[in-house]
């Protein structure tokens, strides 16, 4: 496939990931726990796992190389507790900002893996993202004395488990299909979060009592969509890139909570969209005009 395609499944992937903060607060809003609402992410979306791999059932399917899969779970679910974690005391714009560090993160950890320097062109991306990422989220004139320094840590644990996730996608593992990759991680990420979230959802009641659908929605755009583009698409564009490219979570995350949660949105969050979306294009536009024609 060419190379945008798999540029389009990481931008894609990473746009699933903005919505779930809001749903997350919808879901506190309803009266349950950030802790009930993660575990419910990832418990469906365990259970989808095994239903696509049932649906896609072939008599060969490899598992070898299925520890290399490991990391990538763990890091998965660490994500999600600890982003989770971090809305009890942030509001989803500063939640969103906040993780969304895991951009040049990633890059530095990009880099050092590869022994290599940030070219110039990431440098100007990732100038430009966190210029818009200020912009976007409506931080300009806004009081965070008041935030406590709990929010801070969980928020930028999460930049940091999330940058590891993309990280340890770098890599394909040879022989072995996508839903079969898709079932490894989201296992080994559900048992992480049943370890140290709320497993007492399956026999406690609050899965009929409504938490079943910010589950569904939760396991399908938060482990299903993202977890099975990113396995396909990181090894083909690198992480370092990845990283960038994961910035369409920003303007998507804005754009929800303003509509669902009826957060204030201004003329500035908008010129920081725009500029997001700038930084995020200007890697793959470089690497364009590079080829030759």
């Amino acid at each position: 496939m060419p190379k945008w395609i798999y540029l389009a499944m990481v931008a894609f992937a990473s746009a699933c990931y903005g919505i779930l903060s809001t749903n997350i607060k919808l879901a506190m809003n309803a009266g349950f726990s950030a802790s009930e609402a993660v575990t419910a992410q990832y418990m469906t979306g365990f259970l989808l796992a095994i239903l696509l791999f049932a649906v896609t059932w072939r008599k060969r399917r490899s598992f070898t190389g299925w520890t290399s899969l490991i990391p990538a779970g763990i890091f998965t679910g660490l994500t999600g507790i600890i982003y989770g974690r971090s809305l009890i005391y942030l509001p989803a714009s500063l939640a969103v900002v906040l993780l969304f560090q895991f951009t040049w993160i990633g890059m530095l950890i990009d880099c050092i893996a590869s022994r290599r320097l940030p070219k110039k062109v990431e440098l100007y991306s990732l100038l430009l993202l966190f210029v818009g990422t200020i912009l976007a989220a409506g931080l300009i004139g806004t009081d965070l004395s008041g935030i406590p320094w709990q929010g801070w840590a969980w928020g930028l644990g999460a930049a940091l488990s999330f940058a590891l996730f993309v990280f340890a996608n770098r890599k394909a593992v040879p022989g072995m299909d996508t839903t079969t990759r898709l079932l490894i991680t989201s296992l080994t990420a559900m048992l992480v979060v049943c370890v140290f979230q709320s497993p007492e959802i399956l026999w406690n009641g609050q899965i009929s009592e409504g938490l079943w659908k910010y589950g569904l929605l939760l396991g399908t755009f938060g482990i299903i969509v993202p977890v099975t583009l990113f396995s396909v698409a990181i090894p083909k564009v690198g992480s370092g890139l990845a990283s960038i490219l994961s910035a369409t979570e920003l303007p998507v995350a804005v754009t929800v909570s303003v509509l669902l949660l009826h957060e204030p949105f201004h003329a500035l969050q908008l010129a920081g969209i725009i500029v997001v979306l700038t930084g995020m294009l200007l890697p793959a536009w470089a690497e364009h005009r590079r080829r030759p024609a």
